[in-house]
């Protein structure tokens, strides 16, 4: 067991339930520091630009009128989507970089205890509550269980998949001795071929994708229906209880 700035206790679970009962004068504990915060909305903002322009890049906009050089949009896109693409992974290696001074809320993105029995009884709590089948949840100071496991092992992974698959075709244009290309250069031959992976980076977009919209969909649901804010945590850092 370890003890939090707030002087509660971490179960290895993410399960606070002992410190939020002690000490019920305590109205909020300060989870996520501002490095957290900033990366988490930068990290959103650059998602969502990968996102959009990766969908056109993949398919692209009709043929527009008009002479080649007078038109540009395409060039405009892929730019947008490689400043995004660097945002992103620099945000990566800073949140890692993060996780190694931070607190220790901020490893849970990097780290899952899937061989603690304690874990799983409340992954299947927190199924049993997203799936109204439970009428309330339990509280966790930082990520829930099940929240952690979707972060690791579908936005960790995913990201990291993405920002190698991403920067091994960026290297296909920067040309061989590139950085990209010298960093990134081996992932195509291990994947088959040029066409292989543009197709697996592709269905990352849609993988990320679907986890942005479950993430925000559970976020919503909390701050609504749950029993600790989630939104306004990431917001100034504290997450408060309502009970």
């Amino acid at each position: 067991m370890a003890a939090t700035d707030s002087g509660t206790q971490s179960f290895g679970t993410g399960i606070d339930e002992r410190a939020v009962g002690d000490a019920p004068l305590v109205k909020s504990v300060y989870v996520y520091e501002a490095p957290v915060r900033l990366w988490h909305w930068v990290n959103a903002l650059a998602l969502v630009v990968l996102g959009v322009t990766g969908y056109f890049i993949g398919s692209p906009l009709p043929t527009m009128p008009g002479e080649a050089s007078a038109n540009y949009l395409m060039g405009y896109i892929r730019f947008a989507h490689f400043a995004a693409g660097y945002v992103f992974a620099v945000g990566l290696l800073g949140r890692i970089y993060w996780a190694i001074v931070g607190n220790h809320h901020a490893r849970e993105l990097f780290f899952v205890p899937i061989f603690r029995r304690a874990y799983w009884a409340e992954v299947l709590v927190m199924l049993k509550w997203y799936a109204f089948i439970s009428p309330r949840p339990s509280r966790y100071v930082g990520h829930n269980p099940l929240a952690r496991f979707a972060m690791f092992f579908v936005f960790f992974l995913t990201s990291v998949f993405m920002v190698a698959t991403g920067f091994a075709m960026y290297g296909e244009g920067a040309q061989a001795g590139s950085w990209a290309d010298r960093l990134f250069g081996w992932v195509i031959p291990l994947m088959g071929q040029s066409q292989d992976v543009h197709t697996w980076h592709h269905l990352g977009l849609w993988a990320l994708g679907c986890f942005v919209i479950a993430h925000v969909y559970a976020a919503v649901r909390e701050d609504i229906m749950g029993r600790q804010s989630i939104i306004s945590t990431m917001i100034s850092g504290h997450r408060t209880f309502k009970d």
